[in-house]
């Protein structure tokens, strides 16, 4: 079953437009036709000047401001996107696509394989999906944004990988940005969150559903394996002290432990974390999209100088980290920071103080509300 063919019987329709001349990969794979799948949300103006790009995270998707079709849960940046919120869908008009390599509408592993003139096979990609990077995800972001009409970006904004796409972005294309908000990320993926990574695809390779990838002709998901990666990775979204206000050592079941069914309640949380993760994602785009991240070195892209990736840039950028976030730490930003002043770059920096770890970026922080809102704010006052 192809992606088109799961989605209409999950009754999910996504805004997608199709470009059939397709997409050159960094691996040098031509894939065509290309689809990105989208959503957006207010109205672009008639000069065409309010047009923000949000570039969603790992496991996010494209429905940032709204109910999720699947979950039914509130869009994943519905705090900081919509209706009188610091990105105001009553003055922007917001955009925000699958990725590359996702599995909510835009082409990867469990849409429709083709051959080199793009006619369709009958089966997905699957594990022969191609790889992809963090730039090919932006040069296929570009094509829907050119098809919008939107010649220049107000803003693009995002945080973790959706932070390494608006770093490429800003990289890639300085005049189709006015501004950018990389938050809670990095110039490229550390050691250890490679290591991190690893052991969740070793996981999906593991599980005995996965059948080399091949799963889908066995009419089974490799569900074991995914949870176990959504739950290593959940880990390191936290930090230790949201851990222990959230959960502590409390049982679920009373105070004695008696190593029978006895569950401690954050035992039970990574458990809820990876059991509906299964339920939304695609193991195969979760393979692409975790390589996609640590292939991502923004200095290598540019001989090996960060600085270079940014020099003349007209780009306005605030960066911004928070103190508890292991996984992208202050330090990183700081690099980023003092890249773009030896570029010259027009940049402010914000370290916002808090305890609840990565997952900050996508919690209720009023600092990072302000911040988003108030550069926002300075920055149309110079926009045109």
């Amino acid at each position: 079953m192809t992606q088109d063919t799961a989605d209409r019987a999950r009754g999910l329709v996504h805004q997608t437009m199709v470009f059939e001349d397709g997409i050159t990969l960094d691996c040098g794979v031509h894939i065509r036709p290309l689809r990105v799948a989208y959503r957006t949300y207010g109205r672009l103006n008639e000069e065409r000047s309010n047009a923000i790009l949000i570039c969603h995270a790992l496991t996010g998707d494209q429905y940032v401001a709204e109910t999720h079709p699947l979950t039914g849960k509130p869009g994943w940046w519905q705090l900081l996107v919509g209706p009188g919120r610091p990105v105001d869908t009553e003055r922007f008009f917001v955009v925000c696509a699958n990725v590359l390599g996702g599995c909510m509408g835009s082409t990867g592993p469990n849409t429709e394989m083709t051959d080199e003139t793009g006619r369709g096979l009958g089966r997905p990609w699957g594990i022969d999906f191609p790889p992809v990077t963090i730039r090919d995800m932006v040069r296929a972001q570009l094509r829907l944004i050119d098809a919008l009409g939107i010649g220049r970006l107000f803003s693009v904004i995002g945080g973790s990988m959706g932070g390494m796409q608006v770093l490429e972005w800003a990289s890639l294309f300085p005049t189709r940005v006015f501004s950018a908000i990389p938050i809670a990320t990095a110039a490229y993926h550390s050691a250890q969150n490679i290591a991190f990574h690893e052991i969740g695809r070793q996981a999906i390779h593991a599980d005995p559903n996965f059948h080399g990838g091949r799963y889908w002709e066995h009419g089974v998901v490799p569900a074991r394996g995914l949870a176990v990666a959504r739950m290593t990775a959940h880990i390191t979204y936290l930090s230790e002290e949201a851990l222990t206000r959230k959960f502590g050592r409390r049982l679920r079941t009373g105070p004695m432990l008696t190593f029978s069914n006895d569950l401690f309640e954050v035992e039970s949380y990574l458990q809820h974390q990876g059991s509906t993760f299964v339920r939304r994602f695609d193991a195969n785009s979760y393979l692409t999209i975790t390589r996609a991240m640590d292939y991502f070195d923004l200095a290598a892209e540019h001989g090996g100088s960060l600085a270079a990736a940014f020099r003349n840039s007209p780009v306005r950028f605030c960066v911004v980290s928070f103190s508890s976030d292991w996984l992208f730490p202050t330090a990183m930003s700081r690099e980023i920071v003092r890249a773009l002043n030896a570029a010259a770059a027009n940049v402010s920096f914000v370290e916002i103080a808090s305890d609840k770890g990565h997952d900050a970026f996508l919690l209720d922080e009023p600092d990072l509300f302000r911040t988003v809102s108030g550069f926002l704010h300075g920055a149309a006052e110079r926009w045109r």
